[in-house]
């Protein structure tokens, strides 16, 4: 091709792609989704070993790969056990079986790693970033972290087997989930003390949301294909919920049938997983109780949901990206290879056109009405 002809298809195709260009970048903020692998088990065909990066305001398109540490002491990715992240201090947590990992969301490069005694699990973390409640690997304690260095500041026991861990929205209750009780008891985020519990429910307690003003918990439980509300100030547990049309049957993970809610940040709808069924089952939250609305079947069995900040979009562990609206499945996360990406580890983070975080999300789809 003759160079004259060359920089007209230059400048044609440049002219064509100029609106597409402009509107990705015309005030240069952007929302980001944040995907630790793996984090399905150690199953490494689900995305590899990393933090995945995908762009939520354009089709949820594969961005980066965040190179990460967890690695066990036979050189392999350990299972990614939960993620956290910090708006005032612009950083990301990543537990693993082990370790605990510490990014820094402008530079985008890991600060440090710690490994402590006992392992980690699915932590929370302070809106000021000063603590982080982490659980041991289903032992019988927690350990409240120091956000900066990564030092212990104190212990907290617990019954047998520390697991699942919220903080507040305004950051003065943490919220203790032992996968072998019935109660789940509730920390005073200044002096780390237990203040009071909530239960006990129906069997042990799974994964679980809160509302925006924390007054209501929303709990998954053993051998429950539903969920259970609980009053998260007198303690008391007021319904329990079964999904409808739909059987309990085996499943390949975690060994319960819902093993995931969330609520959406608006409050007005409860999803909930269903293993056996591959299925998402959504309620009307806007009545007592709630009322079955809608059934969404996925490609593999769910073991996690989470929404994103707006509420437009819900993620469940399996990859697909859901249109809340509408409920349609419009995307599907894949690396950079193709590969199709699962984990229950995810969560949304906004930035500035100046790179500064502005706002991160949460790994368990908590309400956001305040």
């Amino acid at each position: 091709m003759h160079s004259r002809n060359f920089a007209r298809v230059v400048a044609l195709l440049t002219l064509a792609f100029l609106p597409a260009v402009r509107a990705a970048t015309s005030d240069g903020a952007r929302r980001e989704l944040y995907v630790a692998v793996p984090g399905i088990r150690d199953y490494l065909q689900y995305g590899g070993h990393g933090v995945l990066v995908f762009d939520i305001d354009h089709g949820h398109r594969f961005l980066r790969r965040i190179p990460a540490g967890g690695v066990g002491k036979d050189g392999t990715p350990m299972n990614v056990k939960g993620v956290c992240a910090c708006a005032a201090t612009e950083r990301l947590y990543v537990s693993t079986l082990e370790t605990l990992q510490c990014f820094d969301l402008r530079t985008q490069r890991a600060l440090w790693e710690k490994r402590y005694e006992g392992g980690c699990d699915r932590m929370s973390i302070t809106p000021d970033g000063r603590k982080l409640f982490t659980p041991s690997l289903e032992k019988d304690f927690w350990r409240v972290i120091d956000g900066s260095t990564g030092d212990v500041i104190s212990r907290i026991p617990h019954e047998k087997n520390a697991h699942n861990t919220i903080v507040s929205l305004d950051g003065r209750e943490a919220y203790l989930a032992d996968r072998g009780s019935r109660i789940v008891k509730i920390v005073d985020t200044a002096s780390d003390q237990v203040i009071r519990t909530a239960g006990p429910f129906g069997n042990f307690v799974r994964p679980f949301t809160i509302n925006g003003k924390h007054t209501l918990g929303y709990m998954n439980v053993d051998d429950l294909l539903g969920f259970e509300i609980a009053d998260l100030r007198s303690g008391k547990v007021l319904s329990r919920i079964t999904v409808t049309g739909f059987e309990k049957g085996p499943v390949a993970k975690h060994g319960c049938p819902s093993h995931g809610i969330g609520l959406t940040p608006n409050e007005k709808q409860i999803w909930v997983t269903d293993a056996h069924n591959k299925r998402l089952h959504v309620f009307d939250n806007t009545q007592t109780p709630p009322k079955q609305l809608r059934d969404i079947a996925l490609r593999d069995e769910p073991g996690w949901i989470t929404f994103s900040r707006d509420g437009r979009y819900a993620y469940p562990s399996t990859g697909e990206v859901i249109d809340v609206p509408s409920r349609r499945i419009i995307a599907t996360l894949k690396d950079e290879h193709g590969a199709d990406v699962q984990s229950e580890k995810l969560l949304e983070v906004d930035f500035e056109a100046s790179g500064k975080v502005i706002a991160v999300g949460d790994q368990f789809g908590l309400g956001r009405v305040r």
